[in-house]
């Protein structure tokens, strides 16, 4: 679906070309030995920049069809959530309204910067509307998710990888933690589950690579999987 022309927000980087993800769901090594592997993979990881606190708040539609069709293996898949960086709570100065479009394996993210945002108790749907109008978002973007409402906030610590030659990026989030965001019972963000045993693996790399990507991620002794964290962060505190 074709939103218009992303606008580039400071710290993000929107993904103007399709690109694949490949996840892994890794419990049984540490993070320790977990950051060990991927520096002493042949393709020389790096850390580009610092580990940091990820914080999202995912909207859906009244009846998830985002979830559903993430759980039932939709190959068109769609994710919008507002992002920010460092405190969960708190006056949020640079949050960042994300779509995330999927193909089966192949997605694209867009990144539109929005107006200043409190994440507190008083969080509701008619304040997300506020903030979004107040953003100056395209219009087909205010269209598509007028209609949409608060569903989940998840956070989660995040190492970043990238090889060398600059084919491949590997994320690692640990400290998961999951909180309800429904508005029709306040949102004290009460309601949480956290999985800190979990941690989350992404290899990615642009879908020019696929011919050489199975090498580089055979070297990793992970087990792939279409871990979603939104889709188990709904199941965590909803089901």
């Amino acid at each position: 679906m074709d939103f218009g022309r992303a606008i580039q927000a400071t710290g993000y980087t929107p993904l103007r070309t399709y690109r694949l993800e490949r996840k892994c769901q890794v419990e049984d090594l540490s993070v320790a030995q977990i950051l060990s592997i991927i520096k002493l993979h042949p393709k020389f990881f790096y850390s580009p920049y610092p580990p940091r606190y990820v914080n999202n708040l995912y909207l859906d539609t009244k009846d998830l069809e985002h979830y559903f069709a993430n759980v039932h293996g939709y190959p068109d898949r769609r994710k919008v959530r507002i992002r920010w960086y460092g405190d969960v709570f708190g006056e949020i100065s640079q949050p960042v309204l994300e779509i995330k479009v999927k193909q089966g394996a192949i997605g694209m993210k867009q990144a539109y910067p929005l107006a200043p945002l409190n994440i507190n108790e008083s969080l509701c749907d008619n304040i997300i509307k506020q903030t979004m109008e107040k953003s100056g978002l395209p219009e087909l973007i205010s269209l598509d998710i007028r209609d949409m409402e608060l569903v989940l906030l998840n956070r989660y610590y995040r190492y970043y990888y990238a090889s060398r030659d600059g084919d491949f990026r590997v994320t690692v989030d640990t400290q998961l933690s999951y909180f309800k965001a429904n508005c029709a019972f306040g949102n004290a963000f009460l309601h949480s589950q956290k999985s800190y045993s979990q941690v989350i693996v992404e290899i990615k790399y642009a879908r020019e690579q696929e011919g050489s990507a199975h090498r580089v991620i055979a070297y990793f002794p992970f087990r792939m999987t279409r871990s979603s964290k939104y889709v188990q962060g709904v199941e965590r505190v909803y089901f």
